[in-house]
């Protein structure tokens, strides 16, 4: 299952959702003003994250900046503690599943969220360099799962 991580004033949160949406891909929203993160969240950023806490947190936010925090200076149960109470900290969105994760959102990038089977038909319709029979490949895509459950990959 894929978890996106939002809040309602992030644009690139909408684009996210949208996309999925448009895609037929099943996903759990957690906004993160209205739910609280909690350290197992944390652990499946950190498990897909090269950089580790950079690649998930913004320093330059405004609790960083007030609190004239430095990441290096801090523990990593210090710096999941202080996520946990200041998640305004992460990066949004954040897209992950049990074997990716992508933060921000990228027109190419979040394609790695298409149904395997949806990639298949993608992939054997369209070249690497032709990408026109793209939509008409969602439309028979949609068409053919007529009520299975889009979500497997």
């Amino acid at each position: 299952m894929i978890t996106i991580y939002t809040t309602p004033s992030c644009s690139s949160c909408r684009k996210a959702k949208k996309w999925l949406d448009e895609h037929k891909v099943a996903y759990e929203e957690k906004n993160l003003f209205n739910h609280r993160i909690e350290d197992a969240d944390i652990e499946m950023m950190l498990h897909h994250a090269e950089n580790g806490f950079d690649d998930i947190i913004s320093t330059r936010s405004k609790v960083f900046k007030e609190q004239e925090l430095e990441v290096e200076d801090m523990s990593v149960s210090e710096l999941k503690n202080f996520i946990i109470n200041h998640p305004s900290v992460l990066k949004r969105p954040i897209i992950v599943d049990s074997k990716r994760m992508q933060v921000g959102y990228n027109d190419e990038e979040i394609r790695v969220f298409i149904p395997k089977r949806l990639r298949e038909m993608i992939m054997r319709e369209n070249s690497e360099e032709d990408f026109t029979h793209y939509d008409d490949t969602l439309n028979r895509y949609f068409a053919s799962i007529n009520g299975e459950d889009s979500k497997k990959d």
